[in-house]
């Protein structure tokens, strides 16, 4: 793969990540290391300065099989055709193997219901994984079936044309209708194993909301992600002094209204088709979990207004 460089003082890692469909930026700065990147023409270092119209060639490694077991796993198939699926995926399931989670993944599902056509990227070991919710975040998520596909939507992802709307349950009572929040998000100083807004080692993050419904002591809000750090919404509405409902890592310790886990859906995905160009929009309504909550809170409005 040739590359331009377009940045005169941009990092090679930085810009090798960012100009490279479906390339992370860890992903980057392992190629490099490997010898797999030349600038110019001459080998280079991950911290090198770049010059606008510096030609870099990028090696990709084949892809590897992975040996990850296909498993026979309910899917809530939204969309599928023979380049992308849309799986509305249920609180509480994994997206992909990892320590702990050595099977029973989406992963694992995904491997069967599609036979093994998953696109293997860069020898990506969770394969047709373009983007991920958290495990105990509801909603949708697509997966590309084959590698064309999935660096068109990991480009998609990196320039925000990929929109992303989540529905979510804060707590407290948000004053304004909308807004923005724009705080870098990295990992926390005091807990390596948590994301804070820092200005240390952090990454841009911006999250655009709305409020859909408010009722006494909690609001019902649509978010659209203009970017995607690991927790974003959570971490930034925490941050806002308005916690997701249930998230006991960011929010409050002891369960309200029932909820143990983040009552945050992933509802709508827009995304240009990396075969035919259209637009597309899908969608997937609100889990029962979530509108067990809004019954609860309706009926909360409906007795105190009664007194």
């Amino acid at each position: 793969m040739i590359l331009t460089a377009d940045r005169d003082g941009e990092r090679l890692d930085a810009a090798v990540a960012r100009l490279a469909p479906g390339l992370s930026r860890s992903a980057a700065q392992k190629l490099i290391e490997e010898g797999a990147v030349t600038r110019n023409g001459r080998p280079a270092r991950k911290n090198d300065r770049l010059a606008a119209g510096d030609t870099l060639a990028v090696e990709l490694p084949e892809a590897r099989p992975v040996e990850i077991a296909e498993q026979d796993i309910p899917l809530d198939v939204v969309y599928e055709d023979g380049d992308v699926i849309v799986v509305n995926k249920p609180k509480g399931l994994v997206v992909h193997p990892a320590a702990g989670h050595p099977d029973g993944t989406l992963v694992n599902a995904l491997l069967h219901h599609c036979g093994g056509s998953l696109s293997g990227i860069n020898g990506e070991i969770r394969p047709g994984i373009v983007h991920r919710i958290d495990k105990d975040t509801s909603g949708l998520i697509i997966a590309a079936k084959n590698d064309a596909a999935h660096r068109a939507l990991a480009a998609q992802l990196k320039d925000h044309s990929l929109a992303r709307t989540y529905e979510c349950i804060v707590c407290g009572s948000v004053r304004e209708d909308s807004g923005t929040i724009d705080a870098p998000i990295g990992r926390s100083p005091a807990d390596r194993k948590k994301m804070a807004v820092t200005e240390k080692n952090s990454r841009p993050a911006v999250t655009h909301w709305e409020v859909v419904a408010r009722y006494p002591g909690y609001t019902h809000l649509r978010c659209r992600l203009e970017t995607g750090r690991t927790h974003q919404i959570r971490v930034h509405l925490a941050w806002r002094n308005h916690p997701i409902l249930g998230d006991a890592v960011y929010g409050h310790k002891k369960p309200e209204l029932g909820q143990t886990s983040q009552c945050l859906h992933a509802r709508e995905l827009t995304f240009v088709h990396p075969r035919t160009g259209e637009r597309m929009t899908v969608s997937c309504e609100l889990p029962a979990y979530f509108r067990e909550v809004l019954e609860k809170l309706a009926e909360r409005t409906q007795a105190g207004s009664s007194l």
